[in-house]
């Protein structure tokens, strides 16, 4: 996953509320077992519609995304975190946001913006003519009208997309100590790495030689 600091650049000024998984991704774009590609799926039924405006030129490839509240209802699935991603989407602004797909946006390096809905209203205004900057260092989102709004994020969550660390990046990063633990370990309580296949080494109660 890689850092993310600022994301700026145009806005889809959306606002549309209750915005399931469903609608970010639907179900029949569950059967790929890639990431890739997904992003063609992103929003289907509403880019079926004409003048949609995912498919409007003066926002494409747009870094954020400006939703109503309760983005990212529904269902559990990851992949409409990876629809936006694969969408180019890097942060969404919002009033409120599903629980679950909070956590899977942060697990996929997009920014879950909280912000009140006068702040969206204004913004999403901003955005039909200007570009929105949003940066994890100062935590606020601004414009090029001097509007700043400051928002919160897990402390936790933050650090992990400030350093680009997921699951994965956590777990390597943590790898001296792991391994100092488990030699430790090993040292301390001999026994417990003894399995199947250690032929010749001797256990109280065991004659094995």
């Amino acid at each position: 996953m890689d850092p993310v600091r600022q994301v700026e650049g145009c806005a889809y000024p959306w606002g549309a509320k209750n915005i399931d998984t469903d609608i970010i991704i639907p179900a029949h774009w569950l059967k790929t077992t890639t990431r890739e590609g997904l992003g063609r799926g992103a929003f289907e039924t509403i880019r079926a519609q004409e003048g949609n405006i995912f498919d409007d030129p003066r926002y494409a490839g747009s870094p954020i995304l400006i939703a109503g509240d309760n983005f990212g209802c529904g269902s559990s699935r990851e992949h409409a975190a990876w629809a936006l991603a694969d969408l180019g989407i890097k942060a969404v602004i919002a009033p409120s946001f599903s629980d679950i797909f909070s956590g899977n946006a942060f697990k996929n390096g997009i920014v879950p913006v909280v912000l009140p809905q006068e702040a969206v209203d204004r913004l999403i205004e901003v955005a039909k003519t200007e570009e929105i900057t949003i940066d994890l260092e100062t935590m606020t989102v601004t414009t090029p009208f001097q509007d700043r709004f400051t928002f919160e994020l897990d402390a936790f969550r933050r650090q992990c997309l400030l350093e680009g660390l997921d699951e994965i990046g956590l777990t390597l990063a943590r790898d001296t100590a792991i391994s100092k633990f488990e030699s430790g370990a090993a040292e301390a309580r001999p026994w417990i790495s003894v399995g199947a296949g250690n032929e010749g080494v001797a256990i109280e109660g065991d004659r094995r030689t």
